[in-house]
């Protein structure tokens, strides 16, 4: 959306609205979907839950977080990205983002302690304990 035609500086929130529209059409026809995104703001979060109760499907909201600060910093300090334009934020820019604390229940990963296969078992499990 940055590199449109459009113009659109900030995108986030029109990015955010587009990919709320896709999961909608998606759960819509009984499609599965899972939505990437970082929604560090409770306004983000409720698009999710907003679309999930109006296709009335399962949602299950995870929050990825890395408890080790050095190792956090050291992935975003040497993160590349493979989208033309993409600015990555640096760790000043991470430590500033807004953030709200979530309130209301999700299944929370520490990846410094968990594998990335540990991660996946565990959204597979949880996945069916919400059905």
């Amino acid at each position: 959306m940055k590199n449109s035609s459009l113009q659109i500086h900030p995108a986030e929130d029109a990015g955010y609205l587009a990919a709320v529209a896709v999961a909608k059409d998606n759960l819509a026809l009984g499609l599965d979907v899972v939505a990437d995104t970082v929604n560090p703001i409770d306004v983000t979060r409720r698009l999710w839950s907003d679309v999930a109760d109006a296709c009335r499907a399962r949602l299950l909201n995870v929050e990825i977080v890395c408890s080790d600060q050095t190792e956090h910093r050291r992935r975003i300090e040497t993160r590349q990205s493979d989208i033309v334009g993409l600015d990555l934020p640096d760790w000043k820019r991470v430590q500033n983002r807004d953030y709200e604390a979530w309130t209301v229940h999700r299944l929370v990963l520490d990846t410094s302690k968990l594998s990335r296969s540990d991660c996946v078992k565990s959204i597979i499990e949880n996945l069916a304990h919400t059905c």
